[in-house]
């Protein structure tokens, strides 16, 4: 991750200047990755939406995860982040044009652990373009605290991989 992750606004802002079309799904998280974005002046110009895909079969019939992989994996994988991130671009096209940018979350908030995972276990993906980055996290805390952690670690995931493709 970047050693210093801009401010959402920041982000916002490239999404915006570079005209970089967004969808976000998020489990975990419920919706504060994009509140996070909407919170940026202008973004209307490039947000497709979000989808809360909490449970699985959302995941799936919603958003597009592989049953299968579901199936044999669990919600909280990296693949599965991955596939989130890809396939929300798809989910949330905008006139038939898929956005460019797609952000996932899943993980385990807590307070009990989850298709044998541990609480705190987080991955994150972003996909842009034929790129996908995904990251395992193990984070403390409670709820709230593993929540905005996962959301800090997208927004700083998707602060990487911008830079990386300028």
């Amino acid at each position: 991750m970047s050693a210093t992750p801009r401010r959402v606004a920041d982000l916002g802002a490239e999404l915006v200047d570079r005209a970089l079309t967004t969808a976000v799904a998020e489990s975990l998280t419920g919706g504060l990755v994009v509140a996070e974005l909407v919170s940026v002046p202008g973004i209307s110009a490039v947000l497709h939406g979000g989808v809360v895909a909490y449970a699985t079969p959302l995941k799936r019939d919603v958003v597009g995860v592989d049953g299968d992989l579901l199936a044999r994996e669990g919600a909280v994988h990296p693949g599965v982040a991955a596939q989130l991130a890809e396939r929300v671009r798809t989910a949330l096209a905008v006139d038939g044009i898929p956005a460019r940018v797609g952000l996932g979350t899943t993980g385990v908030a807590g307070p009990d652990p989850q298709d044998g995972q541990a609480v705190g276990t987080v991955f994150v993906a972003v996909a842009l373009d034929d790129r996908t980055e995904v990251r395992e996290l193990a984070l403390a805390g409670d709820r709230a605290a593993i929540r905005r952690g996962a959301v800090e670690a997208v927004l700083a995931l998707l602060d990487e991989v911008l830079v990386t493709s300028r």
